[in-house]
């Protein structure tokens, strides 16, 4: 069978009636149009549970549908039980949090610490808050061909913002980013 010839609905349909979407990204109702890693809406990709290249066949019982970005970082190996213990290992339980979740852990490497966990960070109006977001994300890019921000753009947006928010605070504040040493 030719992968051309899988439709994204006959994947959807065929997992649907054999298990569960239990701790996937996505509900079955919605697994034609959703990633099932970060739940993105997203143009969806016929990913081979075991890769062609190790004799994964093109048909629905070995196919799951993923964005680029997660494509990308799926398993490659012969033993299927890893694509679904991947993919239900690494999800976050609500739809278009994925990444964003990745860019947190992602200032927490860089940084050492969770964002916005200084008290002066009580003193930001929720309004405030979003505007200073908004421009700091017009203010970056997406790398050419993904479907949005990486984790390390944006852990360096709210590296930025926790910087803009403390330029307003009286002394005490929160410790810049670039108290790092390089």
């Amino acid at each position: 069978m030719e992968l051309s010839n899988v439709s994204c609905q006959e994947i959807a349909d065929y997992w649907a009636a054999r298990g569960s979407e239990c701790g996937l990204a996505v509900d079955w109702a919605e697994a034609k149009e959703r990633c099932w890693r970060c739940g993105y809406k997203s143009r969806l990709q016929k990913c081979h549970i075991v890769p062609k290249s190790l004799g994964g066949k093109n048909d629905p019982s070995n196919l799951v549908l993923l964005c680029g970005r997660c494509h990308r970082e799926a398993p490659n190996i012969a033993d299927s039980r890893f694509m679904w213990i991947w993919m239900r290992s690494t999800c976050v339980p609500f739809y278009d949090l994925y990444w964003t979740t990745r860019g947190v852990q992602e200032f927490e490497q860089m940084f050492g610490r969770k964002p916005f966990t200084s008290i002066e960070f009580d003193l930001v109006s929720e309004e405030n808050a979003l505007e200073l977001l908004r421009e700091e994300i017009r203010k970056a890019t997406i790398h050419f061909g993904e479907g949005g921000m990486n984790p390390s753009t944006i852990a360096s947006i709210l590296a930025l913002i926790e910087e803009r928010v403390t330029e307003r605070l009286p002394s005490g504040s929160v410790p810049s980013p670039h108290s790092h040493h390089f």
